[in-house]
């Protein structure tokens, strides 16, 4: 005679009952297998897809996989302290991280939890790490600018508070450096930052915090890491735990947000190790059929929210390695086409100086001049221009044909501009100071400067106008633009400041 073990269990549970109303029945499972941080698990017949898990140890997992005798999970924290056969309770709700004002200032983990050695975090708020991003009737066009302080970006690939700017190039060529320069950036203009370090070494993690602590911006920034030491689960939930952290701030205190994901390479191959571990079925390159679901349910809750929620944004920095500048590999495809645009870096042009090394020619904002202030706007134009037609003048003046005098003129402007527009790490510049720099270039006030002493000219340039023209320095930043009065009058200044240096 056959038993039928969910008859017997449902009789159990009906003379349990009856036996006493108060006690309180859980459903309860048991670990079949364990390691490289899933479980497969038995008995949870009522458990969700998403749902939280709680093992034995204080240890919590989310159902993954739900099979027909078996649910498959992944573990969030040290799986080496669960067993084959240990207990594990459905607690029927979703995975969620502490989240509030609290969290400012803090380095934590992919569940919230602070590894920076301070205080426990107290929060009575936390906020669902998986959440459906807003429609089109909730949000409004991207419009108003978030500045990098990066001349070469502000001016030709202007980023919006709300919108999904994609950082992609090859490893060591300064991605990272201009996430930092960004958040630094934010410094006093009422901008909250949440950094996800992804896959990463826990000293460069610590790199980071140190720079961001030595000027002044972990006041208003949260570090979220999850290191190459950690298990791939942590990995994989590191961006969702970091863009609910910013969350809360841009639908409750309706705040401007940036959320940087450093980088979203590594979170695929986190993920895709755990579902080749979970049986799942392998597609191109042997990631998950899914890899672009992971990645576009993250950058679409990059929003600027309509004035009836408030009127809050996020703006999403994804960061993407390529190998040998693969931009048509399969990540990098994929993260390009969610995206509003991208920031691509050359290595050649890093390791001959340019920095940041970005190639004008294949990066692009798909938001463009809506996000840009007036006086920008009037002369980005021409630069981005002036770089590609340089770009091209230069490779075909490597054939060592003789140039004319107009080809050669152009040449050595744009060779100008290229240094105009280099700038050191952890020095964003002032919208105003790179509208009159780029000005300075543009009109031709900088072609009888020596190429090596452009960068010293335009520091000397702004600290005359900044002291002896404080007051036109003053009318366009509360006009914002450059109308034909300013324009003679900064020509006039500009001339006159490089008349006092010849003088001298």
């Amino acid at each position: 005679m056959k038993f039928n073990a969910e008859e017997i269990t449902s009789v159990i549970k009906q003379e349990i009952a009856q036996f006493s109303k108060e006690l309180d029945v859980a459903e309860v499972g048991r670990v079949l297998e364990v390691g490289d941080g899933i479980a497969r698990i038995y008995g949870l017949r009522n458990a969700m897809a998403g749902e939280l898990l709680e093992f034995n140890e204080g240890i919590f997992g989310q159902v993954f996989n739900l099979e027909e005798d078996s649910i498959g999970a992944v573990v969030y924290g040290d799986f080496l302290q669960i067993k084959e056969g240990d207990e594990v309770r459905g607690t029927g709700k979703l995975l969620s991280v502490p989240v509030g004002p609290e969290m400012l200032g803090r380095v934590v983990d992919a569940l919230g939890q602070p590894i920076d050695g301070g205080e426990p975090i107290i929060t009575s708020r936390r906020g669902l790490v998986e959440r459906i991003a807003p429609g089109i009737a909730d949000r409004q066009p991207v419009t108003v600018p978030l500045q990098t302080g990066l001349k070469a970006i502000d001016s030709m690939i202007p980023i919006g508070r709300g919108q999904r700017e994609l950082i992609i190039g090859d490893r060591k060529t300064g991605k990272t450096a201009i996430a930092l320069d960004t958040i630094i950036n934010q410094k006093g203009k009422n901008v909250i930052c949440v950094y996800v370090a992804i896959g990463q070494k826990e000293s460069t993690v610590a790199g980071v915090v140190d720079s961001l602590r030595k000027h002044g911006a972990m006041d208003y920034t949260v570090v979220v890491t999850a290191s190459a030491s950690e298990p791939a689960s942590m990995q994989y939930i590191a961006p969702y735990a970091g863009v609910a952290i910013a969350e809360y701030f841009t639908y409750e205190e309706h705040r401007d947000t940036l959320c940087v994901y450093d980088d979203l390479s590594k979170q695929a191959q986190a993920y895709r190790q755990v579902s080749l571990l979970l049986r799942r079925p392998p597609g191109r390159e042997a990631y998950p059929g899914d890899v672009f679901y992971l990645h576009s349910r993250l950058l679409e809750r990059a929003v600027k929210l309509s004035d009836e929620l408030g009127g809050g944004s996020l703006t999403a920095l994804p960061i993407v390695e390529t190998l040998e500048g693969e931009v048509s590999a399969y990540i990098p495809t994929n993260v390009i086409s969610i995206t509003d645009g991208q920031i691509y870096l050359r290595p050649d042009l890093f390791l001959a100086g340019v920095r940041p090394a970005v190639d004008v020619g294949i990066s692009v904002s798909r938001v463009g001049g809506k996000a840009q202030i007036k006086a920008m706007k009037s002369i980005a134009g021409m630069l981005r221009l002036d770089l590609a037609m340089f770009r091209e003048l230069e490779a075909f003046a490597q054939l060592g044909t003789d140039l004319d005098k107009a080809t050669q003129a152009q040449l050595d402007r744009g060779n100008r501009m290229v240094q105009l527009l280099k700038q050191p790490q952890y020095k964003p510049m002032d919208i105003i100071d790179q509208v009159i720099s780029i000005f300075a270039g543009s009109n031709g006030m900088l072609d009888d400067i020596k190429v090596n002493e452009v960068s010293g000219f335009e520091e000397r340039m702004h600290e005359y106008l900044h002291t002896k023209e404080a007051d036109l320095i003053v009318e366009v930043e509360t006009k914002q633009e450059l109308d034909d009065d300013i324009k003679g009058r900064l020509s006039n200044a500009i001339t006159q400041f490089k008349r006092s240096l010849r003088d001298k």
